[in-house]
């Protein structure tokens, strides 16, 4: 018997479905994995981010050898003060969130470094002068004033953080345009006269823009879920028609670029 056959060309209707099943699966797995620490291994493969130039990291590990007592604000869970190969003979960490804080403790309480539970406002609970060097990676609030209290004389903080507009290209996909207040807020310049106010000086004052890629929704739910000051009370469910149209534009146009913003800081008190 003889006889011919077309061969299967799929319709838009079946790459509609294809896609969606994809959304499906993306948004599922993402929602699965614990946003717990600052570990954002989960992201290899799925987004890029440049980094400064700086090294905050590595920069950071230097000061900590040379100090005798040392204080990381804000420390999530501990991944980037225990990067470092030497901690101060006297090494502290404070943290607010819970699963942060057990995260933390049972990474750096086998360095010998103390894990201390705390509300992220003033007062600080340590004594005046207590410790020659404050580090901090990106915390949500710097309290100046509380800074200036803790440093010994002679003392330095030292901080990355988060810069102006930072990733708003994704925040305003899903916000809509921002005002002029939320673009202005966290500026290097103000940062510095902030610290000045509290009678520190500051000796360095780098900022960079930075290119940021999201490969897949899954992603971008996982930095929402994760980050969870980006898009203020984000779900899934909250946001379901964005996603899926967000999906689809990256399935057809490549990653969504955004940028993020980064400074550093370094002051001394004198």
């Amino acid at each position: 018997m003889t006889g011919s056959s077309t061969p299967f060309v799929p319709s838009a209707s079946d790459a509609f479905v294809a896609s969606d099943a994809r959304f499906d699966a993306l948004v599922a797995e993402a929602g699965a994995v614990s946003v717990d620490g600052w570990d954002f291994s989960w992201f290899d493969g799925r987004a890029t981010e440049e980094r400064p130039s700086w090294g905050y990291a590595r920069a950071m590990a230097g000061r900590l050898a040379r100090a005798g007592a040392a204080l990381d604000i804000q420390t999530g869970g501990g991944e980037v003060l225990a990067s470092a190969p030497v901690l101060a003979p006297l090494t502290v960490a404070t943290e607010s969130w819970p699963p942060n804080v057990a995260r933390a403790t049972a990474l750096l309480h086998p360095r010998g470094a103390v894990v201390v539970a705390d509300s992220d406002e003033p007062p600080l609970p340590f004594a005046d002068g207590a410790f020659d060097l404050v580090v901090s990676r990106h915390p949500v609030t710097t309290w100046w004033e509380e800074i200036a209290r803790v440093l010994a004389p002679g003392g330095t903080y030292f901080s990355q953080q988060v810069g102006r507009e930072s990733v708003f290209e994704l925040i305003e996909y899903f916000l809509g345009p921002l005002s002029s207040e939320q673009r202005a807020a966290r500026d290097p310049q103000r940062a510095r006269a902030d610290a000045e106010a509290a009678g520190l000086e500051v000796t360095d004052l780098r900022a960079e823009r930075l290119r940021v890629e999201f490969l897949d929704i899954g992603a971008v739910v996982h930095f929402l879920r994760k980050v969870i000051w980006m898009v203020p009370g984000f779900t899934v469910g909250a946001y379901l028609p964005r996603l899926r149209s967000l999906h689809r534009q990256i399935e057809e146009q490549g990653p969504f670029v955004a940028h993020s913003s980064r400074f550093l800081i370094e002051a001394h008190k004198p």
